[in-house]
């Protein structure tokens, strides 16, 4: 057995099943997995030796100080997605206590999640994430300004995953995935259309693969610390073209939906928007410089394109007349 000894936290989300599977298979680390619950755990954690539950919330970290000083990597997933006590309290304050039990000169990596929501197009802080962003956004705002200031700091990786997909029958959907199935109601509607605005994507697979060679890899000094997952950007109105392609739906037309006529339909069905969705609906382009996935390193990519999103998702396509 490997003696690196490797913590897991959120292993019973999305990303963090896809990570603890590649981990269990990929390697023979010695695995500790921080979750609630160990039955919203899908994976056979028993697959093989070194894999450890510990049940707890992020909350009671300090029950793990002890353990925590023998770390030598850990990989930092959970996070509180509603609720602002409880996401400032676990996406900050418990978040930023975990990595100050680290050991600064025995663990070799801290690989934190946080989200590409809080950067702008210059791969900087975007000021509206942490001023009219939602509760999980402005808290991931807050931890990533204090990172710099930790005694770990130098040691920490920083993941900001774009628009993540994922799941199947052993793993927990993605938001975004979970509602890939109702693209085919809307095909027929949307081909119709098109809009200024741009993106990228990645699947949880790809993150964990990621992942993976970072754990065996850690960047030298000198090399980038903060990266940014997802393939390539992508426009709204390619992603549109793939779908239909996909689908097998034939484009005749689009009329170019501007804000003016959003603004309508948002007025016409009284759609309630919060500050942030509004922004969002203003800045539209959501791209970033330099993405990483698996072929930053050489790696094949499992869903590089929207096709094979469909395709991993099981989601077949149709042949069907236009």
């Amino acid at each position: 057995m490997n003696s690196k000894r490797i913590l897991v936290t959120g292993a019973s989300g999305c990303i963090g099943h896809y990570i603890v599977d590649a981990l269990i298979h990929q390697t023979d680390y010695e695995l500790f997995l921080l979750v609630r619950d160990p039955a919203k755990l899908r994976i056979d954690y028993n697959a093989r030796p070194g894999v450890t539950l510990l049940q707890a919330d992020l909350r009671n970290i300090d029950y793990f100080a002890k353990l925590l000083k023998t770390i030598d990597c850990a990989v930092l997933t959970a996070a509180a997605w509603g609720g602002t006590q409880e996401s400032f309290d676990i996406n900050v304050a418990k978040t930023v206590r975990l990595m100050n039990l680290l050991d600064p000169n025995s663990c070799e990596q801290v690989i934190y999640f946080s989200t590409a929501s809080i950067l702008g197009r210059d791969n900087q802080p975007l000021k509206q994430a942490g001023q009219i962003g939602t509760d999980y956004i402005k808290s991931k705002y807050i931890c990533y300004q204090q990172l710099s200031k930790l005694a770990i700091a130098p040691r920490i990786t920083t993941l900001l995953p774009t628009l993540v997909f994922g799941g199947d029958g052993q793993k927990p959907y993605s938001h975004l995935s979970g509602g890939l199935s109702d693209v085919t109601k809307w095909v027929n509607l949307v081909r119709f259309f098109k809009a200024d605005g741009s993106f990228h994507f990645i699947h949880a697979q790809d993150i964990a693969q990621v992942v993976v060679h970072l754990a065996q890899y850690p960047p030298e000094p000198g090399q980038p610390r903060q990266m940014i997952l997802g393939n390539s950007a992508i426009t709204v109105n390619q992603a549109v073209a793939e779908v239909c392609a996909y689908f097998n739906k034939r484009i005749y037309f689009r009329v170019p939906l501007s804000l003016q006529l959003a603004n309508l339909f948002i007025a016409l069905f009284r759609i309630q928007m919060a500050a942030w969705d509004r922004f969002c609906l203003t800045y539209r382009h959501f791209t970033y410089q330099n993405p990483v996935n698996p072929a930053s390193f050489g790696l094949p990519c499992y869903s590089p394109t929207v096709a094979d999103l469909f395709k991993v998702s099981g989601i077949p396509s149709q042949r069907s007349s236009p």
